[in-house]
């Protein structure tokens, strides 16, 4: 019988997940400490999100001597991409952190920010902030964001400074 896949440890997203802003990271595959510490905390001020994954295309590969056509994987590209945040009425939010055309990186620590855990690099450059005008609903700003390069995914947490977390 085949060993079953091990069994998750189910959670729930909200008061968990850290996303962060950070301006500069040298290598994305190991953000350091620093860099990390250096970045912007978005989680209290996100209403919601949209994207931020990548999917892989399939290029199809036929041969004349057989009827069926296998496939390979192909490009790799990355959704649409949004943070939506409260807006403040005196302007002093989101909007004074990421301006248009900003370059740098959105970091997800999708179970915390937990040592050894892993966390997604998304290279970035900020296109847009939208103003949400809705009736009945508290005002927003809807960042968007064009993936400048593929994203490292499941990156080592690393420990804080002097081995902490």
């Amino acid at each position: 019988m085949a060993t079953p896949i091990q069994a998750a440890k189910r959670y729930y997203r909200r008061g968990r997940s850290k996303v962060l802003w950070v301006p500069t990271i040298q290598n994305k595959q190991a953000p350091t400490r620093a860099e990390l510490d250096a970045g912007t905390a978005l989680e209290g001020e996100t209403g919601a999100m949209q994207g931020w994954q990548t999917t892989s295309g399939t290029v199809p590969t036929p041969a004349l001597g057989s009827r069926f056509t296998p496939v390979v994987g192909g490009e790799i590209t990355a959704a649409d991409s949004s943070l939506t945040f409260w807006a403040s009425r005196d302007a002093d939010d989101v909007r004074t952190l990421l301006v248009r055309e900003a370059d740098g990186f959105i970091v997800w620590m999708d179970e915390g920010d937990v040592p050894t855990q892993t966390m997604d690099v998304f290279p970035v450059t900020v296109t847009s902030q939208a103003k949400i005008r809705e009736l009945d609903q508290a005002a927003q700003i809807m960042c968007q964001f064009a993936i400048t390069s593929e994203p490292a995914e499941n990156v080592a947490i690393p420990a804080a400074a002097g081995g902490g977390g």
